[in-house]
């Protein structure tokens, strides 16, 4: 009888029983990858608030419902500022959970290298978690070498002209399903399609300085999608063992979109993860 006590307990633990006040913390930052927003987070906030957890989802710069031009962004910096300001705006005491996912995964690195005592984990969900002196691109090109789906699906912007470089790509909308959503619900592939928004190309091409006192200092944990055509799972993989984090989970059954096509599965990884305790070496 006391072994099934204890697994209902484990059972229970993402249930609104849990005590999150226990914890490092209980503040939980989403973190949207390119062309999504923080719309996109929307079973996640709701799970998590459920579960005693303050949840903030921040539309980055020129996505979501931030009004910004996204053809118009420059840099890394500008497209992660919602992200930096609101660390910034923290108290010198208040620490906070970074989720990021996609292209996401650079600007949460950035703002781990920024303010990294102001976070207490940083969690990459099928995400770009770069080493020091790469990009996003770097990432993508390997996935474009080995699979044109990506490749096939990119439309490039040129606002400043054809002559410049590009300014922001777009997704396909026909091809949206299988390259994002291949396992989600028709309903939240639909809201994507009205929803997204272009990817501004700057952040993609810039290579991230990370030193291992600020961002190394920081715990990382990698969140695999074994179904994810975009970020495909050697490539998940391969960043995962260039650059190690403290633990890799795995989401079995999801695409790139985790967040719809595994809501309940994804909650239960991240209130794992922020329970997880330090494991003091011996």
């Amino acid at each position: 009888m006391l072994n099934l006590l204890e697994i209902v307990k484990v059972f229970n633990r993402t249930s609104t029983d849990l005590n999150t006040k226990d914890l490092e913390t209980n503040v939980i930052v989403l973190v949207h990858g390119g062309g999504f927003g923080a719309w996109c987070w929307y079973k996640t906030i709701s799970l998590l608030e459920d579960s005693g957890f303050k949840v903030n989802a921040i539309d980055l710069t020129g996505s979501g419902i931030h009004h910004y031009d996204t053809n118009k962004i420059s840099s890394l910096s500008e497209y992660a500022e919602p992200l930096t300001s609101y660390l910034k705006g923290l108290g010198d005491a208040e620490k906070v959970i970074l989720v990021a996912h996609d292209l996401g995964g650079a600007c949460v690195s950035y703002a781990m290298e920024m303010f990294p005592s102001r976070v207490a984990k940083a969690v990459f969900l099928c995400a770009a978690m770069l080493a020091n002196g790469n990009s996003a691109l770097d990432m993508f090109q390997k996935q474009m070498d080995t699979n044109g789906t990506l490749q096939k699906a990119q439309e490039f912007v040129y606002s400043n002209g054809k002559d410049r470089p590009p300014t922001a790509i777009n997704i396909d909308r026909a091809s949206l399903r299988d390259l994002l959503f291949n396992q989600s619900p028709s309903k939240d592939v639909s809201l994507a399609s009205v929803s997204m928004r272009p990817i501004p190309f700057a952040p993609v091409l810039e290579k991230l300085v990370l030193t291992a006192e600020n961002y190394g200092s920081v715990r990382r944990f990698y969140v695999e999608t074994t179904e994810d055509n975009t970020i495909p799972l050697p490539l998940q993989q391969s960043m995962c063992g260039a650059n190690p984090p403290e633990k890799v989970l795995r989401l079995k059954g999801a695409d790139h979109a985790p967040f719809f096509s595994k809501p309940q599965a994804l909650h239960k990884t991240l209130v794992e993860i922020a329970t997880m305790p330090h494991v003091r070496a011996s």
